[in-house]
């Protein structure tokens, strides 16, 4: 479940253009309909309940999306091989001795520990499947790590079992069954996390000391639009809604959520939310957590519903008690979203600075006069080359790049919003470059994380880290990182972008590659820990919008503090008594209970 950028350089001359305008969904037939290929049930497991009395039906389902990939990022269908630009990089990085990385076989998963009655009191609530293939594609999550493990062959642990709930009810009673038989249940919307955040461990339970089974719990048969209020401009979803989903049922009306982060095309609306993500469009339309009106969550105690006016002072907002909680307290299983008309118009612009400093001051002077572009983003002058030899078409550029969008209800109204943007630019010594940087931007914004794929296969390392802080800390963050990375990895290429402003900072989106080593997970994390301990030295946040999932845990005390812990400790204690949600993801297993 991820969040905004997940991995590798900036787009190349891509395979993927921005999301065309959806055609209409599907109206929905009965929802006992099977509506996901993706989690098929082997033909000897027993017929699905039939749906819940309380369980409304939806006003329309999407098209089906195509089955995930354990090997790969998404499904499959980014490209394989390396266009010119990035073999050119590939070889710069690769001298010497290369490591290459083949793709790995599937691998032989461990057998079921699950007892045939758990899956009997299971398969009453919901569909269950042991499947291989199916508990391959719930493995874990897509970072670089994720990956490497399994073209090293290092034993992956895997879900004992697959449950695939359609309704609010059917997951409540999977809680329900798992928390009484000691199961661990761990979410799965798009298994987009880079932070280890669907990883299916168990941890231990306390009672009995034994290892739990883990339930991998897939939320793909809950896609849904379940309600639309068009009046208020508020839609609710099932939670395991993909964005290009969510956008497919919200064309047939004229609207758009507006949210697009780099996992979009796999990542689901309940992992938006449970990861606090932040699309590409943030400037214009905010992060996800600014559009969340309402959450219905299951947990193993009881269910939550959250949030029933724009803003209400009835003590504190316990929607965020669950943005951002990773699974560890319960599940999402819809979400009411606020929506927009979809825009008429979108204008485009990009702008070239000296260096880094100055059109950081422009994006910061943009962002606190109330001027904001839909998109607005700054490559450093690494990132800026890179992303020229990627795409060839962008060589001439030097400096540092910045693309904007501008979306609006007139051609008139964006041209202005442009204007604006420009002139302020200007004053920080950008040079305009016209339209079409902006414009393959936005062609080939989904296209990086593939591209992560391919230059695995030649020995490449390529991953993705993010924080923020403020205006003033930014430069000495930036180069804090820099360092650290560079200080533990042999000639690596290091880039950064600035893509989400705030009037009191931004965000730092760092991207590094460097040839592969003999032993690559060591490498990778040295360099990840050194980069993150020089992120709490800075006193920015350890993550903007990836989350905490593992790897981010050990540094969430330096930022929240010991009693901020034993807060998060005692709602987890209170939602999830006996430990089972999302072992190991916000607090460490053995404290959760």
């Amino acid at each position: 479940m991820s969040s905004e950028e997940a991995t590798t350089p900036a787009a190349p001359e891509p395979a993927h253009t921005a999301p065309a305008r959806p055609e209409p969904p599907h109206t929905a037939p009965d929802q006992s309909a099977p509506a996901h290929t993706a989690g098929a049930v082997p033909a000897t497991a027993p017929a699905r309940p039939a749906p819940a009395p309380d369980q409304p039906r939806p006003l329309a389902v999407p098209a089906p999306r195509a089955p995930l990939r354990w090997d790969v990022w998404g499904d499959g269908s980014h490209p394989t091989t390396l266009p010119p630009g990035a073999k050119a990089i590939a070889a710069a990085l690769l001298r010497g001795r290369p490591h290459p990385l083949p793709r790995p076989a599937p691998p032989v998963l461990p057998p079921v520990r699950l007892s045939d009655d758990d899956l009997a009191a299971l398969r009453e609530t919901a569909e269950v499947t042991c499947d291989d293939e199916v508990r391959r594609r719930h493995l874990g999550g897509k970072s670089t790590p994720d990956l490497l493990r399994r073209r090293l062959g290092v034993t992956d642990p895997a879900p004992d079992a697959v449950a695939l709930p359609r309704t609010h009810a059917e997951v409540a009673a999977l809680l329900r069954v798992c928390d009484d038989r000691g199961i661990a249940v761990v979410p799965f919307g798009g298994g987009t996390s880079v932070v280890g955040g669907v990883t299916p461990c168990g941890g231990t339970d306390a009672t009995t000391a034994r290892v739990r089974p883990v339930l991998a719990l897939d939320l793909s048969r809950t896609q849904a639009l379940i309600a639309l209020d068009e009046t208020s401009l508020l839609a609710t979803f099932g939670a395991g809604t993909t964005g290009p989903q969510a956008e497919e049922l919200l064309a047939a009306h004229s609207l758009t959520l507006g949210h697009f982060p780099q996992s979009f095309e796999f990542a689901s609306l309940g992992g938006f939310a449970a990861t606090r993500s932040s699309g590409q469009a943030s400037s214009g339309y905010g992060r996800f957590d600014d559009l969340v009106h309402r959450l219905r969550v299951a947990t193993p105690v009881g269910d939550l519903d959250l949030g029933r006016a724009p803003r209400s002072a009835a003590g504190p907002d316990l929607r965020e008690l669950i943005l951002g909680s990773e699974g560890a307290f319960g599940v999402i299983t819809e979400l009411t979203v606020r929506v927009r008309r979809r825009p008429a118009a979108t204008g485009y612009g990009a702008w070239t600075f000296p260096d880094f400093e100055s059109g950081a001051a422009a994006l910061r002077e943009l962002v606190q006069r109330g001027i904001r572009p839909t998109v607005i983003r700054l490559s450093d002058a690494t990132e800026t080359r890179v992303n020229a030899a990627l795409g060839g078409h962008l060589t001439r550029l030097r400096g540092c790049l910045a693309v904007a969008t501008f979306e609006a209800e007139t051609a008139a109204q964006a041209a202005q919003a442009r204007e604006r943007t420009a002139a302020v630019c200007a004053a920080h010594g950008g040079r305009d470059r016209g339209d079409e940087p902006a414009r393959s931007w936005e062609r080939g914004r989904f296209s990086s994380p593939g591209l992560r794929d391919a230059l695995l296969d030649v020995g490449v390392l390529a991953e993705t880290l993010e924080t923020a802080t403020t205006w003033a800390d930014l430069p000495a963050l930036k180069d804090a990182v820099t360092t650290a990375l560079r200080s533990q990895l042999r000639s690596p290429v290091v880039m950064c972008h600035i893509s989400h402003v705030y009037p009191a900072g931004a965000s730092l989106y760092v991207t590094v590659a460097a040839a592969a080593d003999a032993d690559p997970l060591a490498q990778w994390a040295r360099a990840k820990d050194a980069a993150s301990r020089a992120v709490v030295a800075s006193g920015a946040t350890i993550t903007h919008h990836h989350a905490v999932g593992r790897d981010h845990r050990p540094f969430l005390a330096d930022e929240i503090g010991p009693l901020g812990v034993a807060v998060l400790r005692s709602v987890k204690h209170t939602l999830d008594p006996h430990g089972i949600m999302n072992p190991g993801v916000l607090i460490a297993a053995d404290e959760a209970g």
